[in-house]
């Protein structure tokens, strides 16, 4: 996020999962785990700036507690830090305490959000899950797999969820320790690798493949994903032989609206100088009034969401992947995601004939 990828980086499906560079961007993060491609950000534009705002409100925090009698926590704190730096590369902390949390249930059924099992798992496994679309907070994802609201670790009993997030966001003291406690995890190399290969078996790693692209394209009434160009994923789930599982989200689009400006327009110009010099593009969108569902706010709709967990595809391990192998599966991998779509659509009110959009 914040710096231009070359040419040959195109079909990375992340920054900073790039097969071409695994250099971490510096940026201004978001909250949930994305992905870019083509250069752009690796939040989306509008969880990013909720991200800003809340590494902001955690800095002053912790200032302020250095002009108080409680200063001395807060030294200790940063000491504690020190030693503690890499501990998010390593999977974290996760705190079952935290996952089920009762605001997380509230939080479920507010629009309600729904998980679905299709297939067993296998604990004796690694897998990269895809989740789809992006939506414009990834609300869905956030709530599935990062906290026990929908039940994920009874649904699918051995397998540790690690949902990836920015990498900046783990620099930020107090935040960082939330993060970890949720089960969530920087989307870099150290990390990825990690869980991988050094974490055993029963890992699943959530990957918002659409990143920015189809953040900025999100609106209700509209199913379409960007992936046809996302590759970086495949790759390495063929370096570390971990499967790959499809994940549509029904719903996720329909939790806020926000107004799109086309290719050329000046509104996409903005976005994208946002995007290429501060590290982020800002959209304009909006939900419904604190108070009023009849007034505009930053509150989400209340509208379903549903999240398909589809079958697992198996994948070989291959050190040295070539492109050809990448592109097998690749296809493999999109043709599942579709077929997913289209054999559960019309359980969650869409028509027989609507089309999931391939980008």
């Amino acid at each position: 996020m914040g710096y231009s990828l070359p040419d040959t980086c195109a079909a990375c499906c992340s920054r900073s999962l790039c097969p071409h560079s695994y250099q971490e961007a510096p940026t201004i993060p978001g909250l949930v785990g994305q992905s870019v491609a083509d250069g752009e950000q690796s939040s989306s534009p509008c969880s990013a700036q909720q991200g800003l705002a809340s590494r902001v409100a955690c800095s002053a925090i912790l200032m302020y507690t250095f002009c108080t009698d409680c200063w001395l926590i807060a030294v200790l704190y940063f000491t504690w830090l020190a030693f503690d730096w890499n501990t998010p590369k390593k999977g974290g902390r996760r705190s079952q305490w935290v996952r089920n949390w009762a605001v997380w249930r509230y939080f479920r059924d507010y629009f309600p959000i729904q998980l679905v099992k299709t297939h067993n798992l296998l604990t004796t496994r690694n897998y990269i899950f895809g989740y789809h679309p992006h939506g414009i907070m990834g609300l869905g994802a956030f709530c599935n797999f990062s906290t026990e609201a929908t039940e994920v670790s009874k649904k699918f009993p051995g397998i540790r969820p690690y949902l990836a997030t920015l990498a900046g966001n783990f620099r930020m003291p107090v935040l960082r320790e939330y993060l970890m406690s949720g089960g969530i995890c920087p989307v870099n190399r150290d990390t990825i690798d990690y869980l991988l290969s050094k974490n055993g078996s029963g890992n699943a790693i959530i990957i918002v493949v659409g990143g920015a692209a189809e953040s900025l394209s999100s609106m209700p009434g509209k199913n379409a994903v960007t992936l046809r160009n996302r590759k970086g994923f495949v790759k390495l789930a063929l370096r570390h032989g971990a499967d790959l599982v499809p994940i549509y989200s029904f719903g996720e689009n329909e939790v806020y609206k926000q107004v799109i400006f086309e290719e050329g327009s000046w509104g996409r110009w903005v976005q994208k100088k946002f995007q290429k010099y501060i590290g982020f593009a800002p959209c304009i969108f909006h939900g419904r009034g604190l108070f009023s569902s009849d007034t505009w706010g930053l509150v989400p709709y209340s509208k379903p969401i549903t999240t398909v967990v589809g079958e697992p595809i198996t994948i070989p391990k291959l050190e040295h992947p070539t492109q050809q192998d990448i592109d097998l599966y690749h296809s493999m991998y999109m043709e599942a995601l579709v077929k997913l779509f289209d054999k559960h659509k019309t359980k969650f009110g869409l028509p027989e004939t609507e089309v999931l959009e391939v980008n």
